[in-house]
């Protein structure tokens, strides 16, 4: 299978060829949490790229609820043309364009002044970084309501805005994630315990969803293969709820892996052990895809044709690319003419392996302004410069945040 063969979904939307953009944190939404013209700008060049499939970093179902201070919030109709802007820019080229849909759950960022709701009151475990996340508190039946509503909501807008799509985020330790792993899920009612009630929420955010938009527009689901963490969920529960999936009109299912506390979505699991250093997903997502009945796509790490061939050699219908494109955003492009092109970060191998998870972060949203504002990557710049500039950055957007916060009537 060429990977620049389309993909027709299981609602019957075609994907124009097997690569995606995938998602990555842009943290660039203007000061009402809208889509920002930087934001427009970075899209521009992704879809002059030519993906069959585009999806965007998160979008947040709630505005009290942020994996970041510059993260955009999709929660009601006050800023729909801006949305509607941003989902013309992504489809011009004929790309599929998902929004992420996501909630932070407990990885809430202390200084942005919100309380974090999770499963249960289990804090993050990163060492001597813990404090920089707020305590969070157990959510009662009513917060859950809540959340699968606001999931149901951003869906049905996104596809008013114009949006091909929505993906729903429950990987990389976000709110859906919590309540998979039993690490962090310690609840005792119909939310915790087995897999299936672990899984409950995720199932229960998919039903609202796919009932709120129509049958046109896609619904995917992005979920861990594994958390990379002794006791956690593991191989074996994202099989049971890949099943549990199954019966659900899911479009396409995004594997990947880890969490803040674990970060192997960059390569480097809790044990320290290093991850193959291209497609670090692979051998699970076949495992998964064997016993998956929709379109499964994996993402982490790929940067060369040759390893997107051997993802879709090994039964799974689409790859994922992340940093690769913040370095050539039409690497797509280049590779369909016939260009092998190899774009890559430089490894940072600091001892303190959170804040080498920042720094890495850091790096890749240093490539992201820099696209943002027309101008060519630099994959060369010092991680500790990239590092500093990010923080000062996210502290700016923090305050204003913060005080967007304060002065808001909700």
């Amino acid at each position: 299978m060429s990977p620049f063969e389309a993909l027709q979904l299981p609602n019957g939307q075609l994907i124009s060829n097997r690569i995606a953009k995938a998602a990555m944190e842009e943290n660039m939404a203007d000061a009402h949490q809208a889509p920002s013209e930087a934001l427009m700008r970075l899209y521009q060049a992704w879809a002059d790229g030519e993906p069959g499939l585009i999806l965007t970093g998160n979008v947040m179902i709630d505005r009290h609820a942020m994996t970041g201070p510059g993260g955009v919030v999709l929660e009601d109709e006050r800023h729909l043309d801006k949305f509607r802007q941003w989902a013309t820019i992504g489809r011009a080229k004929g790309a599929q364009f998902w929004v992420q849909l996501n909630h932070p759950g407990r990885q809430t960022m202390a200084n942005l002044g919100q309380p974090a709701l999770a499963p249960s009151a289990v804090a993050l475990d990163l060492g001597g970084f813990s404090k920089m996340f707020a305590q969070p508190k157990a959510m009662t039946e009513d917060d859950i309501q809540d959340v699968i509503s606001r999931f149901a909501t951003s869906a049905r807008l996104a596809e008013k805005a114009g949006f091909s799509g929505a993906q729903i985020h429950a990987a990389h330790g976000y709110l859906l994630s919590q309540f998979l792993s039993p690490l962090c899920n310690q609840r005792t009612d119909r939310w915790g315990g087995s897999v299936e009630n672990r899984a409950r929420l995720l199932l229960e955010v998919v039903k609202a969803v796919r009932a709120a938009v129509s049958p046109d527009f896609c619904v995917a689901v992005k979920l861990n293969s594994a958390d990379f963490q002794r006791g956690g969920f593991d191989a074996a529960d994202a099989r049971a709820v890949v099943e549990l999936l199954n019966p659900l009109a899911i479009d396409l299912l995004e594997l990947s892996g880890g969490s803040y506390e674990a970060p192997a979505m960059q390569g480097e699991a809790r044990d320290g052990h290093t991850l193959a250093r291209e497609a670090y997903f692979i051998e699970m997502a076949s495992d998964l895809a064997k016993v998956a009945s929709m379109p499964v796509m994996v993402t982490g790490g790929i940067r060369r044709l040759p390893i997107v061939q051997q993802v879709l050699d090994s039964g799974i219908a689409m790859a994922g690319i992340a940093t690769a494109l913040t370095l050539e955003p039409h690497l797509i492009k280049q590779w369909r003419a016939g260009r092998d092109l190899n774009p890559q970060l430089p490894p940072i191998r600091w001892k303190r392996k959170p804040l080498a998870s920042l720094a890495n972060m850091a790096v890749v949203r240093y490539q992201l302004r820099r696209l943002s504002r027309g101008r060519q990557p630099n994959p060369g710049v010092a991680p500790l410069l990239a590092l500093i500039k990010d923080q000062l950055f996210i502290a700016r957007r923090t305050r204003q945040y913060r005080a967007a916060m304060t002065n808001s009537s909700h």
